[in-house]
């Protein structure tokens, strides 16, 4: 049975459409999320444990139950209205699309929360980031050529097709995601790869990264940043692992012992790797290219009920 057969939508109204970020390890400082749930149900999601948050389960119900925040651009118009006409210099720091789930999931080409939340941020002086797996974002491309301060980060973790369609079962082909990152730079908006996360025994063959990494140059990727699978949440590694079992029954027990005692691979195993694959970005002047890097940006914002500027400060 097909997914789009099953899934059930439920619209929610949301308190807040932007939401500060406190982890110091993250490189912006709010997030939106248009969607709670998402429908390419990748095996390794590390957001399938929010479900339990609105009292679901974090099992194939996270891609087959997709709850809908349908106020979620007038939220945002609300707080970004408030934000600029404070008169106390107000830092906003930089806002990050598809921190939890896909902005661009197939529920967005219907209800288009994603590109209703980007018609109100085009009118405010922000710096945007958006992650996401679809193709979908090309739709946009009118609103994205309108934030003069935007990145994407398009996510890509292999180009092996039989891999591909066990972990991730109804996510965006991966060819169709690196013309996306292509076609997104060809159109003068800054755009690279996520090649995360990397699965042990499954996607960490270092012939197939640099593979991968050299079609993304190609495709004139501006950077490509690789991280290594993380299994964050007892509800995440139970998913991962019973999908493990279903496709890969013989790699259950290695990956046992490679997070038997924490939420990342042991570094003698991850060390090796990071470093093979900082050589092979290094080949394809990618090395130590990021996606976000510090700026400053001061200008008058919307809705002030004078000419003086409100200061727009951030560091990503």
């Amino acid at each position: 049975m097909h997914l789009k057969d099953t899934v059930q939508f439920e619209e929610i109204r949301c308190k807040t459409a932007l939401n500060p970020v406190k982890a110091p390890s993250m490189p912006f400082d709010w997030s939106i999320n248009p969607y709670r749930g998402c429908q390419h149900g990748c095996s390794f999601c590390y957001a399938r444990s929010t479900h339990t948050f609105l009292g679901r389960n974090a099992d194939d119900t996270f891609q087959k139950h997709i709850f809908l925040k349908k106020n979620a651009p007038e939220m945002l118009e609300t707080q970004l209205s408030k934000m600029s006409k404070s008169r106390k210099g107000l830092t906003v720091g930089p806002i990050a699309i598809g921190t939890a789930t896909d902005p661009y999931q197939p529920a967005e080409a219907r209800n288009r929360l994603t590109r209703q939340c980007l018609e109100i941020l085009v009118r405010y002086p922000v710096p945007l980031t958006i992650t996401t797996r679809s193709p979908l974002i090309l739709r946009d491309l009118d609103l994205l050529k309108q934030i003069p301060d935007i990145t994407v980060n398009i996510s890509i973790n292999t180009l092996n097709l039989s891999v591909w369609r066990n972990m991730e079962p109804f996510s965006p082909s991966p060819v169709k995601r690196l013309e996306t990152v292509k076609r997104l730079n060809r159109e003068g908006i800054r755009a690279g790869i996520f090649l995360a996360p990397i699965l042990p025994y499954l996607t960490d063959n270092l012939q197939e990264i640099a593979e991968l990494i050299g079609r993304a140059s190609r495709c004139k990727a501006k950077f490509v940043m690789p991280s290594i699978l993380r299994l964050s949440t007892q509800e995440v590694r139970s998913w991962f692992f019973l999908t493990l079992q279903r496709h890969y029954p013989r790699l259950t027990g290695k990956f046992g012992f490679l997070y038997r005692s924490s939420t990342y691979p042991h570094a003698d195993y991850s060390r090796p790797l990071m470093e093979a694959i900082e050589g092979i970005l290094a080949r394809h002047d990618l090395a130590g290219k990021e996606p976000l890097s510090d700026r400053t940006v001061t200008k008058e914002a919307p809705g002030s009920k004078d000419n003086g500027p409100i200061q727009l400060s951030f560091s990503f």
